[in-house]
């Protein structure tokens, strides 16, 4: 690849990987956020719930006004949007007067950079040069899991080192990569999405065909598969399982990372040699052993391997969607990855804050309390359980639509 195109590819690279703080730093601090500001864990979902749903509007306001700003200003716009709202972070909760409000204000603002990078890295990777364009997309989503893996990691180590005062100082830190990302992304070549000569697809063809709409469903039970699990799993190990946070991060969140950038890097090498639709089929069945284990083990070891196995369950679920719609529609343009990442984003979205909303409701019913008292669990145990249980409707929903859809192609 010619080197101008390399400083492409290495600056979508970094876009996911700010991505991945975006996402990812916020629920490492939930515990620090739930000692010091006493928020609950409906209102910790709700964090979630608020970060996926500004990353919903950003997706839509992209789809719509992306080829008319301008690829390179938008994707600026949001590594702007990034280093303001981390930064921001890192202050605001403690000098607003509501510090639930201090802390949603940057969410807002880093997330609203999210959803656009989300929009926008995708496409360009799929205009630059090369045909092996499923395996490109799968590599270039890996770069999502190692940020993870960063941010879970390297956060961790430095709560457990200086201890958790230090958590002002970690979005300052985190905020360096949208920072130099920018300063690349001025200079990078970027190709057109849609081929010169080609009218990319109006929306309402996309949705006259009923493969899109499955792709959309398809899309909704990945970021809700994916999401909820990462999202939850440093919180449900050291409250749920009752492990130190080192121990519980660096088994839980961490493995789920690493096993989700391994499994997306291989398939970036080898992708070609895969049928994606049996990958797919197979990932959703893992993915609902994976949270039965996670949730139903009596043993917390075996529940964080679970919880770690699902990042192979996982992997494949985003960036395969999307790459076996590009396939499907290759005129489909912005509106059609706008439109999918939407689609990820509300699953991202109503994942986590259903699994915190039937935690704290839990809780409160009569038969949790009976199990509490006969098991000696406690019943924040018992209501963190509940919800990563609900989380995995998402999974099997998505294993019954690739059925679905298999079965219609064998007919075809």
């Amino acid at each position: 690849m010619h080197l101008n195109w390399r400083r492409t590819k290495y600056a979508c690279y970094m876009g996911y990987i700010t991505q991945a703080v975006n996402v990812n730093l916020a629920p490492l601090l939930f515990i620090i956020f739930q000692n010091e500001f006493g928020f609950t864990f409906e209102q910790i979902g709700r964090i979630i719930l608020i970060n996926f749903g500004t990353q919903i509007i950003a997706d839509v306001i992209a789809t719509k006004y992306v080829d008319r700003i301008g690829y390179r200003v938008s994707v600026l716009a949001a590594l702007v949007l990034s280093v303001i709202g981390l930064t921001g972070l890192s202050f605001m909760p403690r000098l607003m007067d509501s510090s639930y409000a201090g802390l949603i204000i940057p969410v807002m603002c880093f997330s609203f950079g999210s959803g656009l990078i989300e929009v926008l890295i995708s496409p360009l990777v799929e205009a630059m040069p090369g045909d092996e364009k499923a395996a490109m997309m799968s590599l270039l989503h890996s770069f999502y899991c190692w940020g993870q893996m960063a941010v879970v990691l390297i956060t961790t180590l430095l709560i457990w080192w200086l201890g958790s005062s230090i958590w002002p100082m970690l979005p300052i830190l985190w905020a360096i990569i949208p920072a130099v990302d920018f300063f690349i992304f001025l200079k990078a070549p970027l190709g057109s999405v849609v081929a010169e000569g080609n009218t990319p697809m109006r929306i309402r063809d996309l949705f006259r065909s009923s493969f899109f709409w499955i792709a959309m469903v398809l899309m909704i039970c990945s970021g809700s598969s994916e999401l909820t699990m990462s999202q939850w799993s440093s919180l449900f190990a050291e409250k749920g399982l009752r492990v130190s946070k080192l121990l519980g991060d660096l088994l839980g969140p961490c493995l789920f990372a690493v096993f989700m950038g391994l499994t997306r890097g291989a398939y970036g090498v080898k992708g070609s040699r895969v049928n994606i639709h049996n990958a797919l089929i197979a990932s959703g069945a893992l993915c609902i052993i994976c949270y039965a284990v996670t949730v139903f083990a009596p043993n917390p070891i075996v529940s964080l391997i679970g919880c770690a196995v699902c990042g192979v369950s996982v992997a494949l679920m985003w960036p395969g969607t999307l790459s076996f719609s590009a396939a499907r529609f290759p005129l489909g343009g912005t509106a059609m990855f706008g439109i999918l990442a939407i689609c990820g984003d509300i699953g991202g979205a109503v994942g986590p804050w259903l699994a915190g909303l039937v935690s704290d409701a839990a809780q409160k019913t009569s038969a949790v309390m009976n199990l509490a008292q006969s098991t000696g669990m406690e019943l924040e145990q018992l209501g963190l359980k509940a919800g990563l249980l609900v989380g995995m409707i998402f999974p099997v929903a998505m294993f019954a639509a690739l059925l679905l859809l298999k079965r219609r192609e064998v007919r075809k």
